[in-house]
């Protein structure tokens, strides 16, 4: 048996080592790791993905730890992708969220790891879609992916989670932070944390107003709920919304459709690994690079003619000089 099916085969039984082990190769964008996610991608397609983003200071982390205590108090398993900002100095992640979540991630039915964004935009890491593919073909019941802070271009969790939440807190413009049409147009499940605060219920009406004026057709009109994560407060209302949203989308065959779009973003990361791959390969023929660069540079190629022949030079195996 090769060292990948091992790994798949401890994955798959739920080894926590042997998570960790391919979730470290995924991190390091390895070609084991691609391979390992090939692997597992099949198995996967179980767990219930939720994506929780908002604003820096808004309690993110506090909320994912307090969601994880009171799912496995409802008996689920719980893995979670805390996405960090990524240290300027050694391209690590910057491990807050794992400090704010101990109490949650000493549990034996929890899996936490923090993955660098590495200046991924998005919100995310580019290691996130291999890493919630590999959680969910190691049986958890739900995957909680928190992303580093959006705004209004950093939408992408909406591609690959099943249900994502959208936190928001008073006091933090709240107007402005309701009205960002990124963030209004990606959330199934407004929760305003921080509740306890001044402001909170003008902070609900904001974003109820907001929903109003842009969701009047659809079939699914977000719940805004309220939570105090710091105690606690307003979990089994989460729980509720998220379990009614599954609900919907099992019913109207929506979990399908998102499959189906992880799997077109699985074939445009390795389109985009094979194209870095031709690149590459090109670069190392400096005469068939050099000749490249200086026909685009005096107008006598475009670039799109420079890329064509790199595709071309890849295919045939090699890069070579000529039309």
């Amino acid at each position: 048996m090769t060292e990948i099916q091992d790994l798949v085969e401890g994955i798959g039984q739920g080894e926590k080592r042997a998570v960790a082990r391919g979730l470290t190769w995924i991190e390091r964008d390895s070609e084991k790791g691609k391979q390992l996610v090939r692997a597992l991608f099949p198995m996967a397609g179980k767990a219930h993905i939720v994506g929780i983003t908002g604003a820096p200071g808004v309690g993110k982390s506090t909320l994912v730890n307090r969601l994880t205590l009171a799912l496995r108090n409802h008996g689920y398993r719980v893995g979670i992708l805390a996405v960090d900002p990524s240290s300027p100095f050694t391209g690590g992640a910057i491990l807050g969220d794992r400090i704010r979540m101990q109490e949650s991630v000493m549990d034996q039915g929890v899996f936490m790891r923090s993955l660098a964004s590495r200046g991924h935009l998005g919100g995310l890491s580019r290691a996130t879609f291999g890493a919630v593919t590999l959680l969910d073909a190691a049986g958890f019941d739900y995957i909680l992916i928190e992303t580093v802070g959006a705004g209004q271009s950093e939408v992408e969790i909406m591609q690959l989670a099943h249900s994502t939440m959208v936190v928001l807190a008073p006091g933090l413009g709240d107007d402005i932070q309701a009205i960002k049409a990124g963030i209004l147009e990606i959330g199934q499940i407004f929760v305003v944390n921080k509740a306890d605060r001044d402001g909170a219920d003008h902070t609900a009406r904001a974003i109820r107003g907001m929903l109003t004026l842009g969701m009047q057709h659809l079939e699914w009109f977000p719940p805004i709920i309220k939570t105090v994560a710091e105690n606690g407060e307003g979990m089994d209302d989460l729980i509720a919304a998220i379990a009614k949203h599954r609900e919907f989308l099992q019913e109207s065959g929506r979990l399908d459709s998102i499959r189906e779009g992880q799997t077109r973003h699985l074939i445009e990361l390795a389109l985009q690994d094979w194209s870095l791959r031709a690149m590459r390969l090109a670069e190392q023929d400096e005469t068939f690079w050099t000749a490249l660069r200086e026909a685009v540079a005096h107008g006598q190629a475009d670039a799109a003619d420079a890329a064509r022949k790199i595709v071309e030079s890849a295919q045939r195996g090699g890069a070579t000089v000529g039309s």
